[in-house]
């Protein structure tokens, strides 16, 4: 089914943090909430109540929602990542003739899940359904909507799915990047180094703070400039480039006092710092080996 130039119907199964933003956002460029499916009744009413749109359902019993669900142009399934495969087999049970309802031929089905591609929706696509995935590369939080306009987002289904994936990050203002089979794992992987996994270094670095008298509030005043800085060298000139901090002037003996100091922590942050460590020096020095000869005595003492 290619998309209609009229306002579509979009139907949310799983409407948790990243349907509701999606719900709201599509809402507010004028798209029209069909079904918000979540777990309970309940849920499902604090979600619409939540998007400004939309019919809730509990997901059972399944038959009530049929003719809701199937009736949207598009079917996005926004569960975490653990239970599509169990929704997708679910959905196909409102379709057919069992149902007593319409099949799924001619309806498009997208996830969101990052590190899937669209085989986890194999039952569906069985059925009929064109499948794909859309995954903003953004950080969903229950405190407001996401910035999407200007970030990327990975898709890749079948010809008809990525037509809705390609319509949908042009609603929001997203650049689409086709990953190639397989190769979602990978990318969530970098999403992961990137985003979640920042956090925690950042975390760590607040924690560190706190035992030499900083307050939380100013051991964040003290490293968010510093983060932003780096992040807007990398952006400007590159990782080589702007790589800073003992390791990468070779100064040893700062790397070994780190360590010393980090010995009254619990082990994962000597881990983690001598494997951050490792690795910029991989990435980012000009000798990569040589850096590593010389660091990894000192890593490992």
């Amino acid at each position: 089914m290619s998309p209609a130039r009229v306002a579509p119907v979009v139907a949310i199964v799983g409407a948790g943090r990243v349907g509701r933003a999606l719900g709201k956002l599509l809402h507010q460029r004028g798209w029209r909430i069909g079904a918000v499916v979540t777990r309970s009744p309940a849920s499902a009413r604090a979600a619409v109540r939540a998007i400004g749109a939309g019919k809730p359902h509990g997901r059972v019993p399944l038959g009530r929602m049929a003719g809701s669900i199937l009736a949207a142009d598009l079917v996005l399934v926004t569960t975490p990542d653990a239970v599509i495969a169990s929704v997708a087999r679910e959905l196909v049970a409102i379709g057919g003739k069992e149902s007593g309802a319409k099949d799924w031929r001619g309806k498009v089905v997208l996830h969101t899940c990052g590190a899937l591609d669209r085989g986890v929706l194999r039952p569906l696509e069985r059925r009929g359904a064109a499948t794909g995935s859309w995954h903003p590369l953004q950080t969903f939080s229950r405190r407001g909507l996401p910035r999407l306009r200007g970030s990327a987002c990975a898709i890749e289904g079948s010809s008809a799915a990525m037509r809705w994936a390609r319509r949908l990050c042009r609603e929001l203002g997203c650049t689409a990047f086709q990953v190639p089979r397989g190769g979602k794992p990978a990318y969530h992987a970098a999403a992961a180094l990137a985003a979640g996994h920042v956090l925690g270094l950042v975390e760590a670095a607040t924690r560190i703070l706190l035992t030499v008298g900083f307050s939380r509030r100013q051991a964040a005043g003290a490293l968010l400039p510093l983060t932003r800085q780096t992040l807007a060298n990398f952006e400007r000139a590159g990782g080589s480039r702007s790589w800073t901090g003992p390791a990468s002037r070779g100064d040893l003996g700062t790397v070994a006092r780190h360590l010393a100091a980090l010995r009254g922590f619990p082990p994962e942050y000597r881990a983690a710092y001598a494997a951050v460590t490792r690795l910029s020096a991989l990435l980012l020095a000009r000798n990569p080996r040589a850096a590593l000869r010389r660091l990894d005595p000192v890593l490992r003492a």
